[in-house]
């Protein structure tokens, strides 16, 4: 039996750029067997190291705050775990209220064709903004254009986000789709707050966990001794 074909990331710049030149449903559809939740998911985790470095690099600019150790990592990690929490909301909530009949391979691959690109793109509008914000008589003005351009791609992503839904999930109703795709934002948001709290909470007890663990390892020898 022949191997099915790996899609490379030289491919999926490609389908990227049709897919932002020439937007549609069709044009999705063109491309959302082409790959799977793991070819997404190097796809995004390659496009988040580039705009994590931009990010690593926008810290060490003068004037900036920040760990740019931390901002890097957090950026990365981050952008991974809420594409993954993102687009299976797409898949659960097109399958459950809209009936959608795609896979969760096909959302997170189309996703993965717009999601990528523009996260570079917002890095690099970040940098440039803050690189350049400086500047005594134009720095106002470049500070102006890095927020119109920070709209413009929110803005891309939400019109992006509502084709891929209708294509990856099958869902012709439109206002289906758009339904879905808010409520994935949605839960989206609530799962992130949710981790926070719980990661907070974990980070609060390691102490106490260690030390309870010491506590019943010296116990433990105790007993052997003992025994």
């Amino acid at each position: 039996m022949a191997m099915a074909h790996q899609t490379t990331l030289a491919e999926m710049v490609a389908q990227s750029r049709d897919v932002i030149t020439h937007p549609g449903v069709d044009t999705f559809e063109r491309y959302e067997k082409r790959g799977s939740l793991g070819t997404a998911g190097v796809y995004v985790l390659a496009a988040a190291l580039i705009a994590g470095l931009l990010a690593f690099l926008t810290v060490l600019l003068p004037g900036v705050q920040g760990n740019p150790f931390s901002v890097f990592v957090s950026g990365v990690v981050g952008a991974l775990v809420n594409f993954v929490i993102f687009t299976a909301m797409v898949y659960y909530l097109g399958k459950s209220l809209a009936n959608g009949t795609g896979t969760w391979d096909e959302v997170a691959y189309s996703f993965a064709l717009f999601v990528a690109p523009l996260a570079v793109v917002s890095g690099a509008l970040a940098f440039i903004a803050t690189l350049l914000g400086s500047l005594p008589v134009l720095g106002w003005l470049i500070g102006l254009a890095g927020t119109v351009g920070a709209i413009i791609v929110l803005v891309a992503q939400a019109f992006f986000g509502f084709l891929a839904v209708q294509s990856s999930m099958n869902i012709r109703d439109s206002g289906k789709a758009l339904l879905v795709l808010v409520l994935s934002v949605i839960g989206t948001i609530v799962v992130q707050i949710a981790l926070g709290m719980a990661i907070s909470i974990l980070t609060g007890l390691l102490p106490l966990l260690i030390l309870a663990a010491l506590v019943a390892a010296v116990l433990v020898t105790i007993m052997r001794k003992r025994a």
